[in-house]
């Protein structure tokens, strides 16, 4: 084999990265690498935050409905939405005429006040069943009264209401009320809840939640967590004084003008809309967080926080269905 044979192999001059040549390499890897990591980071903070957001306004949404679905269809009593041709419902000076098992706590008048579909107290809890949790100060508390939508079966210790287009009546005996057959008038739950913000949840403790006292077979009061994260409802309704089927004005709850024993009241006064404010707010602080938003829903200025939580706002005006005449 000649010389020039041996030195023809290509491998045999083929040489390895200068040093140059590595750390170039080694610069453009570390800069694309900080670039993925911060890509990454960014793209975690955004989702971390997108979450943050959705599960606040998750809560407002389902404490809204939750509102929504007991104050739209208050005043229906069955067959029709008169309250004072329901016999039974509570009177001036007699809060349980026909002596029915009333649910303890509350007082019977919680129940059979069917004259008063929607009412409430003033950024106060006024009802003399106490709140489970602390009832959250300068925080409405909502009731409403209505019945099943849908007729239902005889139920013995449950308060239902028998009615036709003209008239009903209030039992708990689970016997057809005497005057009325099944031909002409149905038999409906009837439905009672008290809504309030409690200062601590039972299911995250140390976090304001939504809660209801409501009417069970028994009949008894139950008080039930809504939505934790709801941290201030407020109330306001829109009521018809002139009969004409239009709201006149919006006043807040406990306005003397709803008071029948009150000098102020206004006979025929009408509930027609309800317009609701919520303040929700998340189940954790958040770094970088700071809530220095001054909020005022409704009637009430409640400042700024100036905490890590992450809030926020939301309201309705709500159409009473059978408010009309």
């Amino acid at each position: 084999m000649t010389k020039r044979q041996k030195n023809s192999n290509p491998a045999a001059h083929q040489s390895g990265m200068t040093l140059v040549e590595l750390l170039v390499a080694l610069a453009i890897g570390s800069f694309l690498m900080v670039g993925a990591v911060q890509i990454y980071s960014q793209s975690r903070q955004a989702f971390v935050i997108n979450d943050s957001i959705a599960r606040v306004q998750e809560t407002a949404q389902f404490a809204m409905d939750t509102l929504e679905a007991d104050l739209r269809m208050a005043s229906n009593y069955g067959m029709h939405s008169r309250g004072p041709a329901i016999e039974g419902r509570a009177l001036v000076g007699d809060a349980n005429p026909l002596a029915l098992p009333a649910p303890g706590g509350c007082g019977a008048d919680w129940a059979l006040d069917l004259n008063r579909p929607v009412e409430g107290d003033n950024n106060a809890y006024g009802l003399p069943c106490g709140p489970l949790g602390g009832a959250q100060p300068n925080s409405d508390t909502i009731t409403t009264r209505r019945a099943t939508v849908a007729p239902v079966a005889l139920q013995g210790g449950r308060l239902q209401i028998q009615s036709t287009r003209i008239q009903g009546t209030l039992f708990a005996d689970g016997v057809m009320p005497t005057g009325f057959s099944a031909a002409d008038s149905e038999t409906h739950d009837l439905l009672v809840s008290s809504y309030y913000v409690a200062a601590s949840s039972n299911l995250i403790p140390g976090v304001p939640t939504l809660r209801r006292q409501t009417l069970v077979p028994g009949p008894a009061i139950v008080d039930q967590e809504v939505a934790p994260g709801v941290e201030n409802i407020q109330l306001q309704l829109g009521v018809d004084v002139d009969e004409d089927n239009t709201v006149d004005r919006y006043i807040n709850p406990g306005d003397p003008i709803m008071d029948p024993t009150d000098a102020a009241f206004i006979p025929g006064i009408r509930v027609m809309t309800a317009r609701i404010w919520l303040v929700v707010r998340g189940v954790t602080p958040e770094t970088g967080i700071q809530d220095n938003v001054n909020y005022q829903p409704g009637d009430m200025n409640l400042g700024a926080y100036n905490d890590q939580f992450r809030r926020m706002q939301v309201s309705k005006t709500i159409l009473l269905r059978n408010s009309r005449s």
